[in-house]
């Protein structure tokens, strides 16, 4: 017995959040009871007690808090029928009627007090069957308010749990929508964060080579005509492939093939991307740089100028495309930091194939690189965009791949460059495995 009343306390103490009521409601709900209780006091004679036309405005007047303060309404609505028309229910109308009626639903539906608005309803009927048990119509019998606010009951808490589904629908898909935007932004900025990363990788290597060659060239152009074509070519060289790189990766950003060009008329074919924007061509979609460009890109450098020496131990074995491209842009980034900062030293690129690993190493004898901050320009003034910048993308790229990655001063003078990156354990075959 204890527990159960104790329950159905709790349950009347329960409560529910509710959305405020806007004011556009509020006025709605106050022209109701201001018409409802006109037509109250017009419909018939105020019963014949002191205050009488009040308690009749009492009956409905409250309807315009019916949003505000349903539960309470209901009851001041109830109390106000039963200080007026207890013992001359003769003088109860349709009006009356149809005020607690909606009372009834109002406090159902808008009340965040379920339980207490749920039970009111059945001590509402107990109350009016007790006081009024001679009521003539509207009320005609004892029974009568088993009609009136039992289906109220039912059919407000259906319209509540209809409506509060729809509500917890509603944030739900606004919650959605809003944490897919939150992961496309974030896609974006990865996106773009790649993009500037290999954008900084090409620009800076093909911009510094074509910068050294051009520079050589203008020296020996008047002693050494033969030597200064041989640079100018390799400056022709380096431009065309810093045109490639950047080509492919324009691509990635141009509309697919087969949809129209942002900046045309809707159903117009996108101009082709030599013209400006448009569908990839199939030199737009070459293959990004790795291993097997590794050898070119250090002649290359050799062509300009920089004493490089390429060493492979180890055995050599396909690579994903991500790790080769990986392993091309430590060398491209550590060589050109060699070309910006140190001159024209002996350099050495050790590219070793370990068992469950591939390590790149690149060290020069040159002076030490600022392994952050503006490097130099030709005047010895300084600019932005100094070995820092570069070898902080590298040290993301390698670590997307579970690597290592270190660059410092090396003891002796010059400085080294090495990332050690895992790959899978080379196969053995099956006859050269020991008995």
């Amino acid at each position: 017995m204890q527990t159960g009343l104790a329950q159905a306390m709790a349950f009347a103490r329960s409560t529910e959040p509710r959305p405020a009521a806007s004011r556009r409601a509020i006025g709605i709900d106050a022209v109701l009871a201001a018409a409802a209780t006109v037509a109250a006091l017009t419909a018939g004679t105020p019963p014949a007690r002191p205050l009488g036309p009040l308690l009749v405005a009492l009956t409905t007047a409250p309807l315009a808090l019916r949003r505000v303060f349903p539960l309470t309404t209901f009851w001041t609505i109830m109390a106000a029928i039963v200080a007026a028309y207890y013992g001359d229910n003769d003088h109860a109308t349709l009006v009356t009627f149809l005020t607690v009626s909606f009372a009834a639903y109002s406090a159902v539906v808008h009340s965040r007090y379920r339980g207490a608005a749920l039970l009111s309803m059945p001590l509402a009927t107990v109350l009016v069957i007790a006081l009024f048990a001679d009521t003539a119509p509207p009320i005609p019998a004892r029974a009568t308010p088993l009609l009136i606010f039992i289906p109220i009951m039912i059919v407000g808490d259906a319209v509540h749990r209809w409506a509060r589904r729809a509500s917890d629908s509603g944030a739900r898909l606004r919650q959605a929508h809003a944490e897919h935007e939150a992961a496309t932004r974030r896609a974006l900025e990865l996106e773009r964060a790649r993009i500037a990363s290999e954008m900084h990788d090409v620009v800076t290597h093909n911009v510094s080579m074509m910068v050294v060659q051009a520079g050589a060239a203008r020296r020996v152009l008047s002693a050494d005509p033969a030597e200064a074509i041989k640079a100018l070519r390799a400056v022709e060289s380096s431009g065309r492939t810093a045109m490639t790189d950047l080509r492919h990766l324009l691509g990635l950003l141009s509309p697919p093939p087969g949809t129209t060009d942002a900046g045309g008329p809707a159903g117009q074919p996108s101009a082709p991307l030599g013209a400006g924007s448009g569908p990839r061509g199939p030199a737009d979609l070459a293959p990004q740089p790795g291993l097997d460009e590794l050898r070119e890109m250090v002649d290359r450098v050799v062509t300009a100028g920089l004493p490089v020496e390429l060493r492979i131990t180890g055995t050599p074995r396909d690579l994903p495309a991500g790790l080769g491209l990986a392993v091309f842009r430590v060398v491209q980034e550590a060589l050109t930091n060699v070309i910006k900062h140190a001159g024209k030293p002996q350099t050495e690129v050790r590219l070793n194939y370990e068992p469950a690993a591939v390590v790149v190493e690149v060290a020069d004898s040159g002076r030490p690189i600022p392994a952050a901050g503006p490097a130099p320009d030709a005047s010895g003034t300084s600019v932005p965009g100094g070995a820092g910048m570069g070898l902080l993308g590298l040290r993301e790229r390698v670590a997307l791949y579970g690597g290592e990655f270190a660059a410092g001063p090396r003891p002796g003078g010059g400085w080294v460059v090495k990332a050690r990156m895992p790959v899978e354990p080379a196969q053995i075959p099956a006859e050269m495995t020991p008995s």
